[in-house]
Parts: structure tokens; C-alpha cells; sequence
């Protein structure tokens, strides 16, 4: 079956540059792709190209006549519309249903009449997710959905396009979302792209393996240009045509050296922890906060020591950044008390970037505006090293922060956080905007930082990677503190992810999300039934996974027998799917029966 969508061959480049070398991109009718790649490795100018948007400097692109296709660009343009309803409205063509645009902006948690130059950025994304599935398009093509949406409005969207018919371009760094949408990874490296036709779960061992052996490759090829150089210069002189041809040979593989891109290398995070301080970080005790008529912290306390790691979760506007700042004493109380242990050093990473001056460079945002050297704990050292590790080339060092990329930026900001020296950082929404690979590069660092972390984010393999604790919005002012993150909350309640939910208004939601587990006296016979047989459906599923990886590893299968490599990936698919379910449930029993008898 022919694809509906596809890039053949596709260059683009900026200031001489090559961004995108010979990209491919085949889409069919229902597929479910995810785009994936280094930021700045192209994928926001592949997915332009394929919604025609932007043109490429050479290649081809073919879309199926009479194929719908939506965008959802990282920055929506409300640019001449009065109302979001209006705005929803004007993506639907002549032959679709106008009430889907009000319909899917109420499930959104808007009413329509909503000025578009006074919403919020989380308002503006559903608005533009609106505007995108309101005419069931053949193929929708999604830059960064998750961006600004808190995680009722997330797991709406997961639910949303898993029951979507059409096909799914994704491009994302909420790896939850990724490995529960996508069935296909396009990796996006060095202007090219690579196809695996798995879930995203595994993309990151093949991305390693791809890594690996390309460097085998290198070094072999390195080996074989030393060998041939030894030969010119040092071999016994045979026929002239051997010899030519020998010469030729060397010049090949010398010219394939060259041309050899080397993958980005990775972002160098380093904490320098203050030294001093006591174990006590924070203690608060009844404390409440209220704007006006509205309560937004009601009676929590708690108490954070030394090396706690504290998630703080909720919609957008349940009052997370506010509970935030009355924990580390920039905003007082109505009522109860907060006492903040001694010598505390705080670095703070802002999820608006809101400290970073737009109009100065890069290299004056690093030095302070004076000089070209960065102190980076009690040394100093030039500002274009310090940048090299945040992967910021040279001439970026007279580029102004105001036109630098959404993940730039991000990166930016760690730059100047880490380059302090601390015992405790609190980071609001630090996964904005950064790619995969300084996403795992963060979480090792804060893995290894002796100190405490206070953490606000929605990205649910964050959280559940980071934290120890997880602070949740009940709604009402509410907040209760569960051990474990996001996962673990969920489970202690005895609850799996609520992926059909609206994010309404985050009054009316949170109750249903965040519901009580009510009270368990004892096990059922079915409970107890699943508790003793699960161990060994589990042995069984960890078996059969063995057996279908082993039959996918088998040389040139998927050139020999591309059914059978689809069928059992199929299978591994759908197996590994329902071993993790198996593990939740035995793993929610046994705290159950734990609690029961403890």
C-alpha cells in the first residue's frame, strides 16, 4: 500500500550548514511515527516540510490527493481571531462537523469565548490540540503537544490519539507519551534518518548499538588508511596498474574519513555542591495560603531533610509554584510557620526562563557581563570551554539569548544554575524543551548530588526516575505527600494512570484523578488467587519476551522473512505490554497485603 505522505531525499540547510542531508520520512494510512533527534538535529524543519510549510532545497515530497492533514506547531499563531472557538473554527473545512471545534474545546476545559491575547500558554496548547483534531484529519502531524499542559490535560491526550484513526507524526520528549503512541522511531541524526519499526521503549539500546558500531566501523577504517600508507611508502614496487590503483584506494578511504560526521557529543552537567549546612532543610507546619476568596494551600505540613528529593505535582494553576516558594522561604504564610535550616545555598531553574535577559549574549549571560571568563565554583574559566560543554558551538558566543531555540535556552539555564555552588536546588519544570539525552544526563546528575532537590514537572518517567517523595494537589488547597513518585502515588491509591480524564477545570478534576483509596480490610479471594499465580505468569511472560528477542537477533531475518520479523515483533509488543501490567498488579496487591497485615 503506497504511503500517504513522503519525503524522498530531502536537503535543507542554514547559513551553509547542512541541517537535513538526504532525510527520508514514509508515513501510511494509520501509522504512528515518532520523530526523534538531538535538538537543533532538524526534526521541527522535517515536520514543516511535510505539512508544506516550508520548502526543501532539493528532494521530493508526495502527499496522497485528497489527504487532510493538521499541524500543531510549538508556537501556535492567534494572530486575527477574536475567540479561541473562533480560531478552532477556522481549521475545519467545508465538509466537517462545526461542533466537534466547541464540543473538543469544552473537553479541554475551555469555553470558547476565551480572548486568545490574554490565555495562558496551557490554554493556547489545548486551544491549537483543538484546532488540530476538531476535523479528524487523515494525518496529523504534532510538534511538542505536550509543551505547557499540566497532567490531566497529558493523559487526555494520550487517550485522544490512542483512539484516533488517522495517521500520527510525533515529535516529543515526554517519553511515557512516545512509548505508549508511537509503533515506529525515525531517528533524526546528522541531517539523516534511520527507521525502526519498534516501540519507543527500545529506541534507546538501538540508538547505542547504531553508535557503537559506527565508531567499530571508523576505527577499522582508520586501521585500513594506515595500513595502505604503510604500503605506499614502504611495499615493493609490483605492476604500474596495481600500484594506481592501490593509490586511488587510499584516496577513497582518506575522503571517507573526512567525510565522516561524528554524532553530537553530550552535555557535560556538573553540581558543585556547597559545603556546610545542617540535615534539616525545610519543616513546615500548618501552613496555608489564600489569594482573595480562593484557598490555594490549606493546612500541609511536612518536613524535608538533607537529600530528600520532593516532586510537586498538580494542574496548571492548583498553586505548585506558590507552594514552591513558601517551602524556601520567598513567600511568607497566611497561617503556620515554615523554618528553614541553616546555610542553605539555592540555585533555582525557572520553567519561563524568565531570568535570562533576551538582549544580551549568550557569552555575557555565562561571564555576567564582564569579561570572557565564567567562575564556575571558585575558579575561572573561559567562557567558550564552559559553553563547549552545554554543546554551544564558538560562534555562539555573540548570539543573543533572544534568538536562541526553546532547548538552547534550557540549556542555557542549567549552564548558569550549575556554574553555582549549592545544597539545594529547586528546578521548575527543568524537562521543558530539553531532548532526550540531556534529559538522562540531568537525572544522573541529580542522582549523584548529595543534596536536596525540590522539583515541580509533568512529565510523569521524570518524576517517577528522580523523586523519593511526591507533594499532590487534592484540590480544594489540599496537598498530601506520597512516598515514590508519580507512579508510586498512583499505586498507593490503589489506581492505574486515568488516561480517559478531561483536564477540565483543575477543581473539578484533581477529585477524580487524585481520588482516596478507600480503606482495605482484607484481600479478596480473587486478590489472594492473583497474588499466588502472578509470580509465575510473570516467569512465564519474562520467557516468551526471551524467546522473541532471540528470534529477532537472528541474522538477516528481516531481509529474509519480513513477515515473520512482523509478526514476532508484534508479539513482543504485546507481551512486554502485559508483563507490565502483570508487575503493576502484583506489585499494588502486595502493598496491599503489606498493609493489611502490618
Amino acid at each position: 500500500m503506497p504511503p500517504i505522505l513522503h519525503l524522498q531525499d530531502i536537503h535543507f540547510s542554514l547559513g551553509g550548514s547542512p541541517l537535513l542531508d538526504g532525510a527520508e520520512l514514509a508515513v501510511g494510512a494509520g501509522d504512528r511515527i515518532c520523530l526523534v533527534g538531538r535538538n537543533g538535529s532538524g526534526k521541527s524543519t522535517l515536520l514543516r516540510i511535510a505539512a508544506g510549510l516550508l520548502t526543501a532545497q532539493d528532494g521530493k515530497l508526495f502527499l496522497q490527493p485528497g489527504t487532510t492533514v493538521r499541524y500543531l506547531p510549538q508556537e501556535p499563531d492567534f494572530s486575527g481571531f477574536s475567540s479561541t472557538l473562533a480560531y478552532v473554527e477556522a481549521g475545519l473545512g467545508p465538509a466537517d462537523d462545526a461542533h466537534r471545534a466547541a464540543a473538543l474545546l469544552q473537553d479541554l476545559g475551555l469555553s470558547g469565548t476565551e480572548n486568545p491575547a490574554t490565555i495562558s500558554g496551557g490554554e493556547a496548547r489545548r486551544a491549537a490540540l483543538a484546532r488540530c483534531l476538531a476535523p479528524a484529519p487523515d494525518l496529523l502531524l504534532l510538534d511538542e503537544p505536550t509543551n505547557h499542559l499540566d497532567l490531566p490535560a497529558i493523559e487526555w491526550l494520550e487517550a485522544a490519539l490512542g483512539s484516533f484513526r488517522g495517521a500520527i507524526v510525533l515529535i516529543s520528549h515526554d517519553r511515557r507519551l512516545l512509548e505508549r503512541v508511537g509503533r515506529t522511531v525515525v531517528w533524526l541524526d546528522r541531517g539523516r534518518t534511520r527507521q525502526m519499526d519498534r516501540g519507543f521503549a527500545h529506541f534507546e539500546a538501538w540508538r547505542d548499538e547504531v553508535l557503537t558500531l559506527e565508531e567499530a566501523e571508523q576505527h577499522k577504517l582508520a586501521r585500513q588508511i594506515v595500513r595502505e600508507e604503510h604500503w605506499m611508502r614502504y611495499g615493493v614496487t609490483a605492476r604500474r596498474k596495481r600500484n594506481v590503483r592501490r593509490v586511488g584506494e587510499l584516496a577513497a578511504l582518506r575522503e571517507a574519513k573526512r567525510g565522516f560526521v561524528r554524532a553530537v557529543g553530550t552535555v557535560k552537567l556538573e553540581v558543585f555542591e556547597a559545603e556546610g549546612g545542617g540535615k534539616l532543610v525545610s519543616v513546615a507546619r500548618g501552613i496555608g495560603k489564600s489569594f482573595g476568596l480562593r484557598v490555594v494551600v490549606r493546612d500541609f505540613s511536612t518536613r524535608i531533610i538533607r537529600g530528600d528529593r520532593v516532586g510537586i505535582v498538580g494542574p496548571n494553576g492548583a498553586g505548585k509554584t506558590t507552594l514552591l516558594r513558601m517551602l524556601t522561604g520567598s513567600l511568607a504564610p497566611d497561617t503556620g510557620e515554615v523554618r528553614l535550616g541553616t546555610n542553605l545555598q539555592i540555585v533555582s531553574l525557572d520553567q519561563t526562563r524568565a531570568s535570562l535577559d533576551a538582549e544580551r549574549t549568550l557569552a555575557e549571560t555565562l561571564t555576567g557581563g564582564g569579561g570572557d571568563m565564567v567562575e564556575v565554583r571558585d575558579e575561572k574559566r573561559h567562557v567558550i570551554g564552559y559553553m563547549k560543554d552545554f554543546l554551544f558551538r564558538p560562534e555562539q558566543a555573540r548570539t543573543q539569548v533572544g534568538v536562541l531555540s526553546g532547548g538552547e535556552r534550557g540549556r542555557l539555564m542549567l549552564a548558569v544554575a550549575l556554574a553555582k555552588p549549592s545544597n539545594l536546588m529547586i528546578l521548575d519544570e527543568p524537562t521543558n524543551d530539553l531532548d532526550l539525552e540531556t534529559l538522562d544526563l540531568l537525572q544522573d546528575m541529580l542522582a549523584e548530588y548529595q543534596g536536596t532537590v525540590l522539583l515541580v514537572s509533568h512529565d510523569r518517567d521524570f518524576l517517577d526516575r528522580v523523586v523519593s517523595s511526591t507533594v499532590a494537589a487534592e484540590g480544594d488547597g489540599r496537598w498530601v505527600e506520597y512516598a515514590g513518585g508519580y507512579s508510586d502515588m498512583l499505586l498507593q491509591r490503589g489506581e492505574v494512570a486515568p488516561a480517559a480524564a478531561k483536564p477540565g477545570k483543575a477543581r473539578a478534576v484533581l477529585p477524580q484523578i487524585f481520588a482516596q483509596r478507600p480503606v482495605v480490610r482484607k484481600l479478596s479471594f480473587k486478590d489472594q488467587h492473583a497474588l499466588k499465580t502472578l509470580p509465575a505468569e510473570i516467569d512465564r511472560l519474562q520467557a516468551r519476551i526471551g524467546a522473541h528477542q532471540a528470534a529477532l537477533a537472528e541474522p538477516g531475518l528481516f531481509g529474509r522473512d519480513i513477515a515473520r520479523f512482523r509478526a514476532v515483533s508484534a508479539a513482543l509488543e504485546a507481551d512486554t505490554a502485559v508483563l507490565a501490567a502483570a508487575e503493576e498488579k502484583w506489585l499494588a496487591l502486595e502493598m496491599m497485603r503489606e498493609e493489611i497485615e502490618g
